[in-house]
């Protein structure tokens, strides 16, 4: 990865396990999803094997008796969550064609690969759930977020300066949908915000992992076995800051509705 040869048997060990939380994360949300939706089509979907993105596209096949019992504010809040999910897609894909990362480690292009392709899914389940509600799908990256990202993007020049970016991005998502989880008044739409929040902080502490290393020039110790003696004291609880997950920077539930 350019002059920091990054060795990332650690960065991949933690993508397996972002996957394995991510699959966990999605098994609940076609659960939320199937009974958010009252209709046996939408099981028999996920029963075949469906994907979110069929969910997405037989959505209509679930009736609309659910549109009478999400609130407006509900409707917002899945919207605002899909646009920045939309958005965290836009700058994982073009993260992923800045030369060095395209031809740096390949590890780290399978972690952004994997990530990208998650954020993907979650865009798809929160505009499925939207569109149930009796709302619109929001297709558009969250205009605040998008406003910062493009005054950013000249600015990228090495890999800790992705991790920056991926950092604010990853931490306002899930910021949002911790705090989600108490704003909508569907207890459904509450276990699919509660599924998809845990697996945006695990990216956090993932990047948070890499952050500290890059900057301490301590790239060599991303590595399986390490050695103990050379890790920072923080080394243990620097990708996990905090006891209870912070919302202070929480989007409001109207910042990326569909106007």
């Amino acid at each position: 990865m350019g002059e920091e040869h990054l060795d990332t048997r650690l960065l991949a060990e933690l993508t397996e396990q972002s996957q394995d939380l991510n699959s966990d994360a999605l098994r609940i949300t076609r659960d939320a999803l199937t009974d958010f939706g009252q209709q046996e089509p939408a099981r028999r979907w996920w029963q075949r094997g469906g994907t979110v993105a069929a969910l997405a596209g037989g959505a209509a096949l679930w009736g609309a008796t659910r549109a009478t019992a999400a609130s407006s504010d509900d409707i917002q809040a899945l919207q605002t969550a899909a646009s920045l999910e939309n958005l965290a897609v836009s700058v994982y894909t073009t993260a992923a064609g800045l030369p060095f990362i395209k031809d740096g480690n390949k590890t780290v292009s399978a972690f952004i690969a994997k990530t990208t392709s998650q954020h993907q899914a979650h865009a798809q389940a929160f505009n499925a759930a939207a569109t149930q509600a009796g709302g619109k799908a929001q297709m558009d990256p969250d205009p605040k977020y998008a406003a910062i990202v493009k005054q950013m993007l000249p600015s990228i020049k090495t890999p800790a300066d992705v991790v920056n970016l991926a950092l604010t991005l990853e931490d306002t998502a899930a910021q949002t949908y911790t705090a989600y989880v108490s704003k909508v008044t569907d207890v459904q739409l509450r276990k699919l915000f509660g599924s998809v929040a845990p697996v945006e902080a695990q990216h956090r502490s993932i990047l948070l992992a890499v952050q500290a290393l890059l900057a301490g020039n301590m790239a060599d110790l991303i590595a399986i076995p390490t050695d103990p003696a050379k890790l920072p004291a923080a080394a243990g609880s620097v990708g996990f800051p905090d006891a209870f997950y912070p919302t202070k920077n929480a989007s409001p539930i109207s910042e990326g509705a569909v106007q």
